[in-house]
């Protein structure tokens, strides 16, 4: 009996010791911390300009936390308790003073040694976690997809659970399924562009709002200026495809991103994949545009990675990529066509 006892007890031990030094060995692949603070958030905007919060070399691994969209007035307006909204968000409300033109406070921006124009970031979430168990949503006066619908402002309250990663609508009997991502994900424009809006995402990337860069995702962005001057926010714990009143549900998420760089790559327009699908991303003014740029960024992909025929890359994309409304009320519209893996072993 005392040697069951012992060797029942040997087990917890090492139980415990793998667990522990699992979590140790988590915490040591983070190479960096980028912590939410208001020296390390610009707010509303992409701009070459701006100097770099941090410093990384190609393959670090860094911890990043966000501040949600439009800041903790409108969360208070929404219906969220003063008293649980962290002291690091206030901090940031209270302490970033230069706002716009948009509406997003990024964190960064980040520099990555030896990025060059014509290079590319490869951007891997790893993980997401929420920092506050509740957000918001809601829609401005005239905006969104039927601005002459609403010519008032609404919000909406959510309460998140984080057990069961669903949300909660207040005043409704509605359960949404969470599966949280970053909106926002940039890097500086060129120089000559000045200060772009954070906004409307462009060939710098920024507020895609895609629903597909969950963790496991990986995005690749342009580089236009020496270090690509990384910054990411905007989190959303659950978005319909189109974001149609103008947000998701809005909230402020921590998360560990892992940078690569690629030289000499020449991208133009972001794209991205996951562990099932090949994503390319269209985005222009015009909806039909958007969907003809995805088209053709999913061609070229297949041409120049893949190794196919052009014409034979048109065929595959009409019997099997999926083009879906990312979101139409950024100003620039954009659509992502999938193209499920499983095609191309």
């Amino acid at each position: 009996m005392k040697n069951i006892s012992l060797f029942v007890f040997a087990l917890q031990y090492l139980s415990l010791w793998v667990t522990s030094s699992s979590v140790v060995a988590a915490q040591n692949l983070i190479d960096h911390n980028l912590e939410l603070t208001a020296e390390n958030v610009h707010w509303g905007y992409y701009d070459a300009g701006v100097e770099p919060v941090l410093r990384i070399k190609s393959g670090d691994q860094i911890y990043v936390e966000t501040m949600i969209a439009r800041g903790v007035t409108r969360l208070i307006m929404a219906g969220a308790d003063p008293d649980a909204i962290p002291s690091s968000m206030m901090e940031v409300e209270a302490g970033v003073i230069e706002r716009g033109p948009g509406s997003h406070p990024l964190t960064g921006p980040i520099y990555v040694e030896d990025a060059e124009a014509g290079d590319v970031l490869e951007v891997t979430i790893k993980d997401i976690d929420y920092m506050i168990p509740f957000g918001l949503s809601g829609f401005l006066p005239d905006g969104g997809t039927l601005p002459g619908d609403f010519p008032y402002g609404g919000l909406g309250y959510f309460d998140l659970d984080l057990e069961n990663d669903v949300a909660y609508m207040k005043g409704t009997d509605a359960v949404i399924p969470m599966r949280p991502f970053f909106g926002s994900i940039g890097v500086a424009p060129p120089v000559l562009r000045g200060r772009v809006s954070s906004n409307p995402p462009g060939h710098h990337t920024g507020n895609l709002d895609n629903k597909e860069l969950v963790v496991g995702a990986t995005l690749f962005l342009p580089v236009h200026v020496p270090g690509g001057l990384l910054s990411i926010g905007d989190g959303h714990a659950a978005q319909g495809d189109g974001e149609v009143s103008g947000t998701a549900i809005e909230t402020s998420l921590s998360g560990v991103i892992e940078v690569e760089l690629h030289k000499d790559q020449n991208l133009l327009w972001p794209r991205a994949e996951t562990p099932t699908h090949y994503i390319s991303m269209g985005l222009d003014v015009d909806l039909d545009e958007a969907a003809r740029s995805a088209t053709r960024q999913m061609i070229e992909f297949l041409v120049t990675e893949k190794g196919m025929d052009r014409g034979d890359a048109y065929i595959l994309c009409s019997v099997a990529l999926d083009l879906r409304v990312t979101q139409l009320v950024d100003g620039v519209k954009g659509i992502h066509g999938m193209l499920s893996k499983d095609l191309l072993p």
